[in-house]
């Protein structure tokens, strides 16, 4: 007897619909990303976040806290706020890798 598997996955199309879906994809994916460095080293990740988060403030004018409420206003709080600080200093290519 022949058994047709009629279970599609389409985890692997890579095909953006429209500007929207391709950057909520490259979202997706960069938190994933984050989340993978995060179980191996979760301070370098940390890192990460906030200078992402301090990147994203200064493309929008300093206004990316207007963006967000709740815990995600804390933590773009906390990482603007210390943006001077050591914890959040600029992470070089080198450190990247």
């Amino acid at each position: 007897m022949t058994t047709i598997d009629l279970f599609v996955d389409d985890s692997d199309i890579d095909v953006a619909i429209d500007d929207r879906d391709e950057g909520e994809r490259r979202a997706l994916e960069l938190a994933d990303r984050i989340r993978m460095v995060a179980a191996h080293d979760p301070g370098h990740a940390q890192r990460l976040v906030d200078e992402l988060i301090v990147q994203l403030d200064r493309a929008l004018g300093g206004t990316f806290r207007e963006y967000l409420d709740g815990p995600a206003r804390d933590v773009a709080d906390r990482a603007l706020t210390g943006a001077g600080s050591e914890s959040s200093a600029v992470i070089s290519p080198a450190e990247n890798s």
